[in-house]
Parts: C-alpha cells; structure tokens; sequence
C-alpha cells in the first residue's frame, strides 16, 4: 500500500515537470505552428494571435532550454533568427493534435 502512494506522488512529480516544459499559456500554439516546418521569429507572432514579443521571447527561450526548440541566428542587418522543433519536439505532435481534437469535442462545443 506504501508503494501505490509513493508512485502516485512519483507520477505527480514527472507531470508537474512536464507541465514546466510545455504547460506555459503559449508553447502548445507554439509548437503547433513549428509543425509545419521552420519559422521565423515574426512569422510566429503573426501567427500566434493574442501574444506578445515579450511572451513569445520567453516561451521559445524556455522550450529551447528545455531541447524542444533550436534557435538560428543568420549574420544579417537586421539578425534574422529562424526556428525549428528538435526531434524531442516533433514528437509532441500527435499528443498536441489529439489535445486538439479533445478541446475541438468537448470545450469548443459550448
């Protein structure tokens, strides 16, 4: 019986470090707008409505951090910075559609 709980609050520990990965207000629409390929810092704020430069700056920062983004500088004038999902984060992509999906069925429906 002592087992059980100790895995439960094991379980708890490793959910609330995901939730520290991917769980900010942003890094789901985010990544879902990586998974179409590689984008450029202001094609993702055009993309992602509602965001703010400062939220998007530290959202990606957290998530590459964290291995599930990869940042690119290019030498231009101005810096041109693209990114792309590392292959950590690709697979995040069936559980973000299967998320939407959820929220398609059972949240948009109100």
């Amino acid at each position: 019986m002592e087992e059980k709980k100790l895995k439960k609050n094991d379980d708890r520990c490793a959910l609330q470090e995901i939730l520290e990965v991917i769980g900010g207000k942003w890094s789901m629409s985010i990544i879902y707008a990586l998974f179409n390929g590689t984008k450029r810092f202001s094609e993702l704020e055009r993309l992602i409505p509602g965001i703010n430069t400062r939220m998007l700056v530290k959202e990606l920062k957290n998530m590459e951090a964290n291995g599930i983004v990869v940042r690119k500088v290019f030498p231009t004038v101005p810096p041109t910075v693209e990114y792309t999902l590392t292959p950590k984060g690709e697979k995040l992509e069936p559980i973000i559609d299967e998320l939407y999906k959820w929220g398609l069925e059972y949240v948009s429906s109100k």
